[in-house]
């Protein structure tokens, strides 16, 4: 017997029209080096409605991929919902990427139509070169140069009463193409309920616990994975959504933070050490509401305490991957927790945290047999749930699911509590003599160091124990660093044998599109002199 509800589908649009319905008088912030735009909610559902009444003029049919590359601001947030209104998936490419990949990326997803920061201009008539499939070109900003159209003039020819296609809640809305860490990118096709539920769920208490009065601020770009929900939640909840506009300095996020009240803002962790080091060195202000979200790789505990001691800002960490739409755990202290010492919670604020509804999780070993939830136990994170990818996008990658779970490639520990711990990711661990070493927890024991802004740890190649560690830093400026010290410092940590053979000082560590360090690029380096070894 099936139940008596009605079957209403879950859809991206829905999530625009209760914000333009309820709270259209709730703005969305695009900030820049020459101020701000503030634009109501209901202006931008109407908006978003004619472009999506206009798309099919430019050949957009259900189920064709428009590209996006582009910055976070308001004509973005129109793509979001306006694509899908329209039937069709939006393609959001990163912006950090060269012509060619950019050209692979489209020409894989088959993208009809792009519309870019007038920035990207060049780079895309360079990349679309590659692309015959791609027939439209169309400029964010000003006027369009040869070969373009202007947005602002196809958001004209719309009409946002114009009636729009019925959707299907299982109809594709949002495609992502991952960062490529460990492989090339592959395309991750959002369907509208996947977004619709991931939506509900990040707003949950035990999620990111948003709703109307608050101030949401996506330091993460919108080309990536999907903002972490951000726009999405902001919309639903009725929110004001702060944007921080093309390349935003660590400056301006902390204006932005202090003017607009920000009680909301997620980012990655490099993001919120230039943003505290800004902070520092302003008039010392008060967030009484203020939360942050540290995530796209494990946070040092040290950066959770200086937020903590030095702003009273607390930070919340979790775990998510661009096939999870993309949040799967977020890291809340449980009830009975409440009134212990902050520094007896730094273990649970600095773990993934626990799954959110309807997300599940397993540690499993090489075998696929489920290991024992005692905090010590490694084995490869499975996942699996309404909002976890099924499938690639054109890619057969059976190899990445196992029983209808997802393989993460992380390594992690889950506690009786649930609690699960990041190690490292499988291809990142050092096997070394026998025995695996996690270059995460190394990573974070340099950053706890005064001295050091920055640091990842890779296997080097060694001819008695196969692979060792070895350290890349990048000194904090003004600091005098001695990588003996530094070494030193990790012997009471770890066991002799997880001390890296050497410490590198360099001015950056090489990251990926998405701004993670690039650990393909330090291993492919020759093994270094170094300036110290352990013998």
């Amino acid at each position: 017997m099936k139940g008596g509800m009605m079957e209403i589908p879950l859809t991206v649009p829905t999530l625009l029209e209760r914000a333009a319905t309820l709270f259209g008088g709730k703005e969305v912030v695009t900030a820049g080096d020459e101020g701000v735009l503030r634009t109501p909610w209901r202006t931008v559902r109407d908006r978003s409605r004619a472009l999506a009444a206009a798309l099919p003029g430019l050949g957009v049919a259900p189920g064709d991929r428009v590209a996006s590359l582009a910055w976070n601001h308001q004509a973005h947030v129109e793509l979001y919902f306006g694509v899908p209104a329209a039937g069709a998936v939006l393609l959001t490419a990163n912006v950090r990427l060269s012509p060619e990949q950019v050209a692979t990326i489209l020409a894989h997803a088959g993208a009809k139509v792009i519309f870019a920061d007038a920035e990207f201009v060049e780079l895309v008539d360079q990349a679309s070169q590659g692309v015959p499939e791609l027939t439209t070109r169309v400029v964010l900003q000003g006027p369009p140069p040869s070969g373009w159209l202007a947005y602002d003039d196809v958001v004209a020819a719309g009409n946002a009463d114009h009636p729009l296609p019925t959707l299907a809640e299982d109809d594709a809305a949002g495609l992502c193409y991952t960062s490529g860490t460990t492989g090339e990118p592959k395309g991750v096709l959002y369907s509208h309920r996947a977004i619709a539920l991931h939506t509900l769920g990040i707003c949950l208490p035990d999620g990111f616990a948003l709703g109307e009065a608050d101030t949401i601020l996506p330091a993460v770009p919108m080309f990536h994975a999907n903002a972490w929900g951000l726009v999405h939640a902001a919309a639903m909840t009725g929110s004001t959504l702060v944007l921080p506009g093309a390349r935003p300095s660590p400056a301006r996020l902390a204006r932005l933070l202090e003017e607009e009240a920000v009680t909301f803002a997620a980012g990655v962790p490099t993001v919120w050490m230039g943003v505290l080091d800004e902070l520092k060195a302003r008039p010392r202000g008060r967030f009484p509401r203020l939360r942050i979200h540290s995530g796209g790789a494990p946070t040092p505990p040290s950066l959770l305490e200086a937020y903590r001691t030095e702003l009273e800002v607390e930070i919340l960490t979790g775990w998510g991957m661009t096939e999870l739409t993309p949040v799967g755990m977020v890291a809340h202290p449980r009830g009975r927790m409440a009134g212990k010492d902050p520094a007896e919670l730094i273990s649970v604020r600095t773990s993934q945290g626990t799954p959110l509804p309807f997300v599940e999780v397993r540690l499993v070993d090489d075998q696929g047999r489920p290991v024992p939830s005692d905090g010590r136990t490694p084995g490869e994170l499975e996942v699996r749930g309404p909002w976890v990818t099924g499938g690639y996008f054109r890619a057969d990658t059976p190899q990445a699911f196992r029983d209808g779970w997802l393989r993460t490639g992380d390594v992690a520990t889950q506690d009786a509590d649930g609690y699960v711990r990041l190690v490292d990711r499988t291809k990142d661990l050092i096997r070394s003599g026998g025995e695996w070493i996690s270059s995460v927890q190394l990573e974070h024991a340099l950053m706890d160091q005064p001295e050091v802004a920055e640091a990842a740890v890779v296997a080097v190649s060694d001819a008695k124990w196969g692979e060792r560690p070895w350290a890349y830093v990048v000194p904090r400026s003004g600091a005098a660093a001695d990588p003996a010290a530094l070494l030193a410092a990790l012997e009471g940590l770890f066991p002799r044998w997880w001390i890296p053979d050497g410490v590198t000082f360099v001015e950056e560590i090489p990251r990926t599109a998405t701004g993670k360090f690039d650990k393909k690029v330090l291993r492919r380096r020759p093994r270094p002199d170094g300036e110290v070894r352990q013998e």
